[in-house]
This record gives structure tokens, sequence and C-alpha cells, in this order.
């Protein structure tokens, strides 16, 4: 499909979330929406159900009914809303409410909406020049008197005489559909259906002759009786056919005397049991004695008895079978049934409502219903046109430009709610099918993945909820926290999964120091539990060794310790002369000059991961997190570090004056320390680093410490002229050395 280019129609831009985008200002952009080239909308696509939005409205825009919101969709809804709608410019006051001078009667579709307006206020028995949204919203209520409303369906208040009322609503009573006046009713597929039921139950009821009633009105009590004993009956003459067959299987076949023995207790309680045994005592002669059963089946025999009316105390299975095939015409007769849903009326009512044939009646009144439906759904249109009169021009601010994402006053459809975690909350958080950090990524923003859940409301659903301010150090998946929709109602949020990205510049510059400090502390845990591990080893086998009595402990060797001890003391005579050097060489070193060489080597720590970082907040955009939901973004939507703090906001406590003495010593000591630490690197890393590095010319410190420590022996002077040679001192025990 071709689309007409820009300068068609002189449209405004904007940069709108770090793109140019069109801008909507009035009725006639949204008339020429048409024009507008689709390269230029920011969306092209966005799922019909699941956002922040008048549902129903949502539904009126997605004219082909798919789920999906397209431009099309789009277009058709604004010319025809255009078109309806006098003054377009309206449409951007969102009002709920129009004054008949709005609509454009010059138009048959308005003209008709028009109409279809003043019908509504009538039936409502309203008298004003204006009709508001909740005049439309409840049709029962707006049809409630109204004999016809054009959906096709009839109830009792159609009628014109009480008969015909009466027969709609026996009809009902069977098959009924639901009238827009919200009372149940009947469709003219329920006429046909009902008549042709009477019909077929009179004629299936004139087939029963007496013929098929061997038993008179007994035959269906008569044939249920029958039924309930015919399986054991056949089971009672096979047992007699087995015997006279061979006579060694009477014992196999006849009750069984250990399982009744086996019975404890009151047998009248065991009647299933008993139950389960021969209906009598089978024989070869093949005679069942109607006086002489199965006491658990003794009821069931007489209640056959009486009403077959049976004489006989004894029957053969011959006998049996003769009384079986009396009811072959009534059992053929219940199965060639007709009509049944009209059997609780009764045959009397059957006839009488065939004998009278109101069905022309129903018919001609399921006519008239019919011939309103034009005017009927112009009511229902005029609830359409107050819903996109209140609601179109904040969708196109969803979906054409994305403003009311940018608009701190507003917010964007797609953000659900509002989620609070870790002394911060976010308001971008936007309902997801599931995880798919895979896609997110993308995006650039740190995203937190959330299951919601509530137990009150009996719902469930995923967030990616987006943190664009703050530190992240205490979020980890499986942190629990608490989501609020927009209507208000709580969810308890579970975090599933992150997208991990930066959140700032200065978050970034710590990070290596972060990640050494994590790396250092994982290192010294894990040697510490080596250490602990391995002195508890030492101390289980040392326990183990002193039970046993074996291997005593090595007597204490003075000598080993001495050397310990002696070793450490060269370890702080060693640090000591390093720390005096390291002293005397910041002595030739200019206080600017060292804090020179301090950044430098922060800034080769962390400018790349600050320099990362700064492009990717420059890239941050919601257009992947929008398409992992379904959405067809066609345009990127920057979130900015400044438009990202309005998102999240962290929480802010006020200076207390009043500090308790115990915290405020630990925070004193946490200082100390730390300035403790800065000298220390200042004194020793920075130095060692000028040294390696010497980037601007320093002199060496550990050149500089040699020469100091040469300066250290002075050398032997001359004696002056006419002093004596000092005495060469000898120390004990050694001998003279001559020159």
């Amino acid at each position: 499909m071709s689309s007409k280019t820009p300068e068609t129609y002189p449209w405004q831009f904007a940069s709108v979330g770090g793109t140019v985008r069109v801008v909507i200002k009035s009725g006639e952009d949204i008339r020429h929406l048409g024009e507008l080239d689709r390269k230029m909308w920011t969306v092209l696509s966005c799922p019909a159900e699941g956002l922040e939005f008048d549902t129903q409205t949502l539904k009126l825009i997605d004219t082909n009914s798919d789920g999906k919101i397209r431009v099309d969709d789009v277009i058709a809804t604004a010319q025809w809303l255009t078109r309806i709608v006098k003054n377009p410019d309206d449409l951007l006051k969102e009002s709920d409410s129009m004054t008949f001078d709005q609509f454009n009667a010059d138009d048959p579709d308005g003209a008709r909406l028009l109409a279809s307006a003043r019908q509504i206020l009538k039936n409502l028995k309203l008298e004003k020049e204006s009709i508001a949204l909740e005049d439309t919203a409840d049709n029962v209520k707006i049809f409630a008197e109204t004999k016809f409303n054009g959906d096709g369906i009839i109830t009792p208040a159609s009628a014109d005489d009480e008969a015909t009322a009466k027969l709609i609503e026996t009809i009902a009573g069977i098959d009924s559909a639901t009238d827009r006046s919200g009372v149940p009713g009947i469709t003219a597929d329920h006429v046909e259906a009902f008549y042709t039921a009477c019909a077929d139950y009179s004629e299936w009821k004139k087939a029963g002759t007496k013929e098929v009633f061997p038993f008179g009105d007994k035959t269906a009590d008569a044939l249920a009786a029958v039924d309930a004993i015919k399986d054991k009956v056949a089971d009672y003459f096979m047992r007699c056919s087995l015997i006279s067959f061979d006579p060694a299987t009477a014992s196999a076949v006849d009750v069984c005397v250990d399982k009744i023995a086996a019975i404890e207790g009151n047998l009248t309680k065991a009647e299933e049991e008993i139950a389960q045994q021969p209906l009598a005592k089978p024989s070869a002669d093949g005679i069942l004695n109607l006086k002489a059963v199965n006491p658990a089946w003794q009821g069931a025999i007489d209640k056959m008895v009486e009403l077959t009316d049976l004489k006989k105390d004894k029957i053969s299975e011959v006998d049996w079978a003769l009384l079986v095939k009396k009811f072959l015409p009534y059992i053929d007769w219940m199965g060639a049934k007709k009509g049944d849903k009209v059997e609780d009326l009764g045959l009397e009512a059957v006839e009488a409502i065939l004998k009278e044939d109101n069905k022309a009646v129903l018919l001609d009144l399921l006519a008239k219903d019919k011939a309103e439906e034009a005017n009927a759904l112009s009511i229902e249109e005029v609830d359409k046109l107050l819903r996109l009169n209140k609601n179109f021009y904040r969708f196109l601010n969803n979906y054409v430009v994305l403003a009311d994402f940018y608009d701190p006053e507003r917010k964007a459809m797609f953000q659900a709610g509002r989620l609070y975690i870790d002394q911060r909350s976010t308001d971008l958080c936007v309902k997801v099918a599931g995880p798919s950090p895979e896609i997110s990524s993308l995006s650039g923003m740190y995203i937190l993945y959330c299951a919601c859940t509530s137990e009150k409301l009996g719902k469930s659903f995923n967030i990616a909820a987006v943190l664009t301010d703050g530190d992240v150090d205490g979020l980890r998946e499986g942190k629990y926290a608490v989501f609020y929709d927009r209507d208000g109602n709580d969810y308890t949020a579970k975090v599933t999964a992150i997208v991990d990205n930066p959140n700032s510049v200065r978050q970034a510059f710590w990070s290596p120091d972060k990640k050494l400090a994590r790396m250092i502390n994982d290192r010294i845990d894990k040697k510490a539990a080596e250490k602990n591990e391995k002195s508890m080893s030492g101390l289980t086998q040392a326990a183990d060794t002193a039970t046993e009595g074996k291997n005593p402990a090595a007597p204490f060797d003075i000598a080993k310790y001495a050397g310990i001890f002696a070793a450490i003391g060269m370890a702080v005579g060693l640090l000591g002369a390093a720390l005096a050097g390291v002293v005397a060489a910041l002595k030739g070193i200019a206080f600017w000059k060292l804090l020179v060489i301090l950044a430098v080597i922060m800034l080769l720590i962390s400018g790349p991961s600050m320099f990362i970082a700064w492009r990717k907040l420059r890239r941050r955009n919601l257009g992947p997190i929008l398409n992992a939901n379904g959405w067809a973004i066609n345009a990127v939507a920057l979130v900015r570090t400044k438009f990202g703090k309005t998102l999240t906001s962290l929480a802010k406590y006020p200076k207390l004056s009043a500090v308790d003495p115990k915290e405020h010593k630990k925070v004193v000591c946490r200082r100390v320390l730390g300035w403790v630490c800065g000298i220390l690197i200042v004194c020793f890393v920075v130095p060692w680093l000028a040294n390696v590095l010497n980037p601007i010319g320093l002199p060496s410190p550990l050149k500089y410490f040699k020469e100091t420590q040469e300066e250290v022996v002075p050398e032997q002077q001359p004696a002056p002229e006419g002093a004596e040679a000092p005495a060469e001192v000898q120390l004990p025990g050694a001998e003279a050395v001559s020159e």
C-alpha cells in the first residue's frame, strides 16, 4: 500500500525521546493521519488487550478483531471519527460527553447517530441537549421498556396479547436467549424447534397402542424391575446348565460356605457381600423357586412378580425368556421417541399448542424486531462515538508519538504500575509474557523480571521493571518486592531474572573497585574456609591420637620458635626500612604531582568502565522491551539519564540533629580507617607506581632510597694536621691486621 509524502499535509515535528517525531496538535492532524508516511509512525502494531487503557475502546479501534491494532485500524478509526464530529478539535478535550451541536448532521452517519442519541435519552426518560458515556454504558437500561430492539429476540413484553406472551414465556422456559433488555427471550430458531418438537411428540405418542404396553400403565416400572434382576437370573440359569452338563461342578457353582463363614458380626450389615452369592441354590432341573432366593435379592424378585402379575412361584429359563419378550414392542417404541424436550408440558398441552398454531404470530413479531436492527446498532454506535471522543486522542499520544510516556504528568498505556524494591520505586513496569533477557538486553537498561501474584484477587502475571537510577548491589534473583497496579492493588513480586546494565557513570566509576573487593572477599573467604577445614582436620586427628594413646606430642622446640620470632623481627625491620625510604622519597616530590599520579591511576582503572557506561546510557532504548511484549516499535524511544531519574525514585532521608553516641563512634572509626587506608595508598602504592611508570619524569623513589642509605655510613675523613690519629680498636679475640 502506497503512502503519500510528508509534504502533502503541513505536519509539525518535535524532538521526543531522542528522535524527531510528528506532533498531533489539532483535529486536522487527526483527520489527515492517513497521509502520514508510515515510516514516521512510532508504533506499527500493539496488542488490543493487556494494556492500561479502556479495553472497550481498544476493541473498537481493532476493526478486524484480530487482537492487534495496526496502522490501518488507527487510520480507519480516525477517518470515521472526524467525519461524525463536527469540529475535530473537540477530540483534544478528551471529554466523555457530547452536545447535540457537536454531531455532524450534514453527514448521513452523523445524522443517524444524532437521532439515536435522542432515542437513547427518550428511552431513559431524560430531557437534555447532550449525551454522556454514562448514558450509553448500560444497554439493559436503555432497552428495558422497548418492545423491539433489533437483536432478533422477542420477550413476553413484545407480545400484543396475554396468550402470545404466555406462549413466548413457555418456549423461553425450554430454550432461550438473553435480549438486549436483559430478559430471557426467543429467536426464530427457537420457535421453529419448539413447534417441530411438539409435532414429533404428538405423533410419537399416538404410536403407543395397547400392544406396546403389555402391563398397562405399569409397563415402564415392570421393565425397570426386570432389568434390575435380569443379569442375576441369567447367572442362575447358567449355573444350572453347568450342573446339568457335569454334576461335578455343583460344589463350584453353589453358594461358597467359606465366604459366608468369613463374615464377622451382624450379617444384615453384610448385604453387599451376600448379594455376590448365587441368586438361588442351582440344580440340574433348572427351576428357579421365586420363594427361595438369596435374601439379598428377595425384595427385587417380589417387586418384579408384583408388577408383571406373575402367577407362578417357580419358573424355568423358557418362562423367563417369554416374560422378557413381552417388553420388546415397548422397548422399540421408546427407542423411537421424539420431541422429548416438550414432554414435561404433557400431551394435552402440546395438542392445544398445535391446535392454536400461533407460530406465524411469533415469526411476525420477530420480523418487526429485526426491522429495528439498524436503529439499535446506531444506539450502540453512539457508545462507540463517545468512547472514541474521550480516549482516541490519548491513544494517539501512546501510538503515533509516545508523548504520554515522556510527559511527567501522565503515564503511558504500557506502564502497568509501580514496583517497590531495595529502597526505591520504579514506574517503568511493563507486563510481559515471561522473561526474555536475550531481547531486552538490547535496550541497554537494567531490568528486573518479576513474577507478580495476588491471592486476594486470584491473579498472576509477569512484569519487566526497569531501574534507571541508583546502585544495584543488593539486587539478586529470588529477591521479593511489592508491585502496585494502576488501580492500587498490591501483588507479591519475586525477581526471576536480571538484565544487568549500568544506571549511571558514577556507578560505573566504582564498579571495578567493587568487583575487585568482591574478588578479594571471595578469595579470603575461600582461604579461610580451607584453613578452617585444615585446622579442624588437625584437631580431629590430634584428638583421635590422644584418645588411642599413640604418637605422644612432640616436645617443645625452643630453637624452632626462636627462628620464627627472628624471621618476624627481620620482616618488621625490612618494612620499617621500606617505609623510611618511601617517606624520604616523598620529601622530594611536590604534592600536586602526587595528586596527578593518583588521578591518572584512577582514570586508568575506571576510565574504560565509565566510557562504556556513558555510551550505554546515551543509547538506552525502550523499544526492545516493548517488542518483547508484542509491540512493533518503528522508532527509538531513548531513556536518557535525566529522564530516567523521573522514572525511578530513590529514598531520601533527612539529616538527623541527634545521633546515637555509639553509632557516632562507629561512623568516626570508619572515617578514620578510610583516611588511614588512603594515606597508606598514597605512601606506598603511588610511589611504587611512580617508580614503575614515571609518567612525568619524577625521580625514582627506590633510587632515592638507595642514595639515602648510602649516606647513612659516613666516609672516613683525614685527620687534621697536628692531630693524632685515632687509636685502633681491636675486638677481643681478634688478631690485628697489619698493612
